[in-house]
């Protein structure tokens, strides 16, 4: 055993010594090895990336949340919009019927949004997200209050211009006041901010989440015609209870429509669920691609080891005969050449990873990625992997050299 430690630090020793006498030749081969790790790096970045922010994008969805509207989300198969565009629209008053209709519902919320400008003094946003809704929609749409309050049920009912504002609008127009009982333009009328949102970032790493205000569903009407556009949230204690409160959902819908038995349903059941399958079948789209290619960019930095390997036996052949000559055992010469083959794939996998933390950057500005310790860890072991695997038959062959051929090799 210490004889083989003794090997493998030699091994090391000779391998960095061999590097450093052929550095164009090493440049070369490891250059290779960092385009295969920077492939797999970045491929992992980005579906790690991916299931962070999937996992953060269905909590502001609203967890255990049933939603009912005119149009299905279009996720796969045949859309038949032309069967949709017929239906008739939600309106406000089916969230008194579902909460009476659904009573192991927690909360019922409406909502309708449209996109709009907001100004305060000479600041102006462009293209926010404005959401009329109930007083319940801060539960079914997970949103917390980080300073100030959440509008009542009260201010539903006299149409109170007020309103809650996200992170992004908060640091738009307040960079250095407190927005709370400020008063702000949408269409031409004041509205006073009456509460600020805790900030969620990103949906799916592409849409800002904090780019938004909510306002009560009835001023909401003041301004917005609420005839076409509006979504129900009927929301469950848990999970177990979402199962059969679709089902109650649908029944209690059906009643609230009028629909007899054999009439299809005019409405549509969405839920997070349906974001998670289509997420799924991305991923593993993304999965499917991103080993192919990091898969053949790291074959062809093995063929480009192996062969570099094999040039290094035979310029080393004498070596070999000397080594065996006078003592030197076959397990040691295969360890000797496979460390060197370990070494070079591991001094690629390092550079690799040093640059990927850059990639990693990059593709934060313009999608979403993310690398942890493990990440690293995994491009080092597939590192010393590739150099085990791909430097073996090179450094069996130099094991196997006949001892008085090789002396005799010029």
């Amino acid at each position: 055993m210490n004889r083989f430690f003794i090997s493998l630090t030699e091994g090391t020793k000779i391998a960095f010594s061999a590097l450093w006498a052929n550095k164009m030749r090493a440049t070369l081969t490891t250059t290779c090895i960092v385009i295969g790790i920077v492939s797999v790096t970045a491929m992992n970045t980005i579906t790690d990336g991916v299931d962070r922010a999937f996992d953060e994008s269905m909590d502001m969805l609203g967890r255990n949340v049933v939603f009912v509207e005119k149009w299905p989300w279009g996720f796969g198969g045949e859309y038949k919009w032309w069967e949709y565009r017929n239906r008739r629209e939600m309106q406000l008053s089916y969230v008194e019927d579902l909460r009476r209709l659904v009573p192991n519902a927690s909360y019922v919320a409406a909502s309708a949004n449209r996109n709009t400008t907001i100004r305060y003094q000479d600041r102006t946003v462009e293209r926010v997200g404005l959401n009329g809704a109930t007083s319940t929609y801060f539960h079914t749409a997970g949103l917390n209050i980080e300073d100030g309050r959440a509008f009542n049920e009260a201010d539903e009912q006299r149409a109170a211009r007020v309103v809650v504002i996200g992170g992004s609008i908060t640091d738009a127009l307040f960079p250095n006041e407190d927005p709370i009982g400020k008063q702000v333009r949408i269409q031409g009328q004041r509205f006073t901010v009456v509460g600020t949102l805790e900030r969620q970032g990103n949906f799916l790493g592409l849409e800002d989440a904090d780019n938004r205000i909510v306002m009560p569903i009835s001023a909401f009407g003041t301004i917005y015609d609420l005839r076409w556009g509006m979504q129900l949230a009927v929301q469950f204690p848990d999970e177990a209870m979402l199962a059969d409160g679709e089902y109650e959902v649908i029944g209690a819908m059906r009643q609230i429509r009028g629909l007899d038995p054999m009439d299809s349903d005019d409405f549509a059941i969405n839920q997070a669920a349906l974001f998670e399958q289509e997420f799924q079948t991305m991923k593993m789209a993304i999965y499917g691609i991103g080993i192919f290619l990091t898969g053949l960019a790291l074959f062809v930095g093995g063929i480009g080891v192996m062969n570099i390997m094999f040039v290094s036996v035979k310029e080393r052949t004498k070596e070999i005969g000397i080594r065996k000559a006078v003592g030197a055992k076959s397990w040691e010469i295969l360890l000797q050449f496979l460390m060197e083959s370990i070494v070079i794939c591991i001094v690629g996998g390092i550079i690799g990873v040093i640059l990927s933390i850059g990639v990693t950057h990059l593709i934060n500005q313009i999608f979403i990625a993310y690398m942890d310790w493990t990440t690293v860890l995994y491009a080092i072991l597939l590192c010393t992997f590739i150099g085990l695997l791909f430097g073996f038959l090179p450094s069996n062959k130099a094991a196997k050299s006949d001892p008085i051929e090789s002396l005799r090799y010029d």
